[in-house]
Parts: structure tokens; C-alpha cells; sequence
């Protein structure tokens, strides 16, 4: 039965709700939207309640899209192909088996039929029986909200239901990283005789002592070492796919990752040495190749599970040799937050802080010894001031407690 108000309704049992009309889809048919709950829950217990709601859901399905598309084809042939000019080639890489994890989980489920209750089964199971570790399964589910505010963005749905469960918090991680005298006994396993061992050590040294990220290594040519000035310039990184297919390109991560970092005099005799022998195998383009190709990183993954075993030390991953030198220049060498900023090519300090402010911690100890001595302190030996405000004070003696602190002392 209808009511005064438009598009409100009244059933056989009283209970009002509003039908609505929200657009055409592709073959030209009407899409209807009906409700019997506000936007919380509630059953309308009047018209007027029915006609406000009713006013809001048309608002937001105003600029909708009424196609009743799969969430399967909206990823495939709208969020992806917009995903993947949006970043890096290697950020799509790994982000595009992620985000086919909800492709997989939801499958033909209509995007418009998105419920809470399927993102919450869907955040549930990535946390259950996926058996990922809950970073992963964190960096999975911000990736499925990102592609369902995409899909209100563009019109397709009204409001994105998996805002109303909660993130997934990643679990805190330590990322594992050599100390030097842990270094040092890594180093003492590769014999630089042989020209591959060799590899590995320059690699390894390279990587401990400059810090940079594992493609910007990899993306390194010898025109970028100024062996004059002792210098290493950061202006690229590598797209690996294979061995004879990948992409030299001239951005990074962030502005300041474009750097030009000193190399101490130990390391660029180690690189010159290294050049020499590169050239008795017509080996010139690339820092670290032992094949005039650049490296990857199952292959550095592997030699540093390898020394990492006969030294036994922690074993670690490419990252962990980046947290080694920020180890080094913190604990070992005292460096000060805007020079490790500077040289790992970090946005801001409070990058380096956010990951690193626990290495500083020494430095307290450190401080507070070389405030010992750092002073002339020489107190005068007689007054320079006539002391005329207070009575209580006279010269060198006190004649009394005031009264005020008299009586605190006695209250207390």
C-alpha cells in the first residue's frame, strides 16, 4: 500500500519500506532497489523514516552504474588494467597474485552483492585456512578494500562494505640482519680466488657497506662509479623477468632514492680490483655480474643462505643485508639520523627513525660519557648579587622556613 510519501511503502502487517528506482543496466532493463532497515539496522517504524532513508540511498546511487557486473570481470577488465598503470612493473607483478586471491575466494559473486558478511568470511579465511602469515594476509585484504574504492570511485557500487570490518594489523616483525663481527665471519668463508667466489665477496661487501636496496644494486653500470671522487650515483633500478629479459629504468622508489653516496677507499680498491677481473672476461656493463648480465634475486638469495650456513650465523634475505648496514652505521660507526637517511635514500628522517630508533639507543651511553670533562665548571667563590626580596635569606645563612612552607610541611 503506498503512503504520502513517495517511493514509501506499506505490507499487510504494517511494516513500511521503500522501492526505489536506481537505474538501467547494459540491456536497457530497470534496476529497482527495495529496504526495509535505516542505515543501522533498524526496522522504519514510520513513513517519514522510510521517505529520509529512502533519500539517502538515491543519493548514493545517483552516479552508479546499474550493470550487474561479476567482481571477477570488474578485476580483470577495469581495476587491473587501471592498477597496472598506476605502478611499477615489478609492483604489479607481485601485487596481481595478491589481488586474485579475492578473485579466487569470491569468484562470480556480483559486485553490487559484495556484502559485509562476505568480506568479513573473506578476511576470516585469509587468516585461517589460507595459512598465510598475517603480514601477508594484512598486505592481501588492504589490497581488496583498495580495489573495492575503485569500484565506488567509478560508480559501480554505492559504498565499500569491507570499511565496515576491521584491517587486518600486520604482526610485528624483526627483520634479521648480521652484526659485524657476524659479517666478518662470512666474509672468512669465500675464497676470492676464484672469480666467482670473488662475485659474491664484492657483492656482499658492496651491499653491507653501502646499503642500498637489492634492484638498485643489481641496476648498477660502472658509469655509475666515479672512481676519481669515490662516489656511487643511484639514478635506476632493474626489472628482472629473466636472465635475457629485463628492464633498466630510470626512477626509484621515492625522490631522494635518486642519491650519490660516498664509497669509503677499503671498498673502491675492492671494486677497481674487481673491474680488472671482470675484464679478462669481456665482462664490462654491469657492477655485479659474473656473465655481462645482472643478477637476480633467487641467485643472491641463495649465496646468502649458503654463507649464512657455514658461518652459522642468521640466515637472512636482501633486506636483511640493507638492515646490516644500518646496523653498521648506527651501532658500529656512530652515524647520525641524516646521514643514514641520506644514504639508504630513505623520503624523510622519520623514515629511518620509524625502522631504526632502537639501533640509536647506544649513543645515550655513549652521550652522557663524553659529557664527562666537557665543561670548565668553576662556581664563584663569592656572591655577585645583593639578595633583597626575600627576608629569609640573608648572606650566607637562611634565618628561617617561611611561614607558607611552614604550613605545607605541617599539612603534609
Amino acid at each position: 500500500m503506498k503512503t504520502r510519501y513517495p517511493n514509501v511503502y506499506q505490507d499487510k502487517k504494517g511494516k513500511f519500506f521503500y522501492q526505489i528506482f536506481i537505474g538501467t543496466d547494459a540491456n536497457g532493463k530497470k534496476k529497482l532497489k527495495k529496504g526495509r532497515r535505516d542505515a543501522l539496522g533498524h526496522p522504519f517504524s514510520s513513513a517519514y523514516q522510510a521517505s529520509k532513508e529512502a533519500k539517502r540511498v538515491q543519493a548514493l546511487y545517483a552516479n552508479v552504474s546499474a550493470d550487474n557486473i561479476s567482481y571477477a570481470a570488474y578485476m580483470k577488465n577495469q581495476y587491473l588494467p587501471k592498477y597496472r598503470g598506476d605502478v611499477e612493473a615489478s609492483t604489479y607483478e607481485t601485487h596481481n597474485l595478491m589481488l586474485m586471491k579475492g578473485v579466487d575466494f569470491l569468484g562470480d559473486t556480483k559486485l553490487k552483492n559484495i556484502k559485509v558478511s562476505d568480506c568479513e568470511k573473506y578476511r576470516t579465511w585469509l587468516l585461517t585456512d589460507a595459512e598465510f602469515s598475517r603480514n601477508y594476509a594484512s598486505v592481501i585484504y588492504t589490497a581488496f578494500r583498495q580495489s573495492l574504492d575503485y569500484a565506488v570511485e567509478i560508480g559501480l557500487i554505492a559504498t565499500n562494505p569491507s570499511l565496515k570490518t576491521k584491517s587486518i594489523p600486520k604482526g610485528r616483525t624483526v627483520e634479521k640482519y648480521w652484526t659485524k663481527p657476524e659479517f666478518e665471519k662470512v666474509l672468512a668463508y669465500i675464497n676470492t680466488d676464484s672469480f666467482y667466489e670473488q662475485l659474491i665477496y664484492v657483492t656482499f661487501l658492496f651491499y653491507y657497506r653501502i646499503g642500498c636496496r637489492v634492484n638498485e644494486g643489481f641496476a648498477l653500470r660502472w658509469s655509475d662509479i666515479d672512481f676519481e671522487n669515490g662516489k656511487v650515483r643511484f639514478i635506476n633500478n632493474l626489472h628482472y623477468q629473466s636472465k635475457l629479459n629485463y628492464e633498466l629504468v630510470p626512477y626509484l622508489k621515492n625522490d631522494a632514492s635518486k642519491r650519490t653516496v660516498t664509497i669509503d677507499t677499503e671498498l673502491l680498491d675492492v671494486l677497481e680490483k674487481w673491474k680488472r677481473e671482470q675484464e679478462k672476461y669481456n665482462i664490462h656493463d654491469w657492477v655485479l655480474s659474473y656473465d655481462n648480465c645482472p643478477l637476480n634475486k633467487s641467485t643472491l638469495s641463495v649465496w646468502l643462505k649458503r654463507y649464512a650456513k657455514l658461518a652459522g650465523v642468521p640466515r637472512i634475505n636482501g633486506r636483511g643485508l640493507r638492515h646490516s648496514n644500518a646496523s653498521y652505521l648506527i651501532a658500529e660507526l656512530g652515524a647520525d639520523v641524516l646521514t643514514v637517511s641520506h644514504r639508504l635514500g630513505h623520503k624523510t628522517p622519520m623514515t629511518t627513525l620509524k625502522y631504526y630508533a632502537h639501533m640509536f639507543s647506544n649513543n645515550d651511553i655513549e652521550l652522557a660519557s663524553k659529557m664527562e670533562g666537557s665543561m670548565n665548571i668553576q662556581p664563584a667563590k663569592h656572591s655577585k648579587v645583593e639578595f633583597n626580596g626575600n627576608q629569609h635569606i640573608k648572606g650566607n645563612s637562611i634565618s628561617g622556613m617561611p611561614k607558607v612552607c611552614q604550613d605545607k610541611k605541617n599539612t603534609a
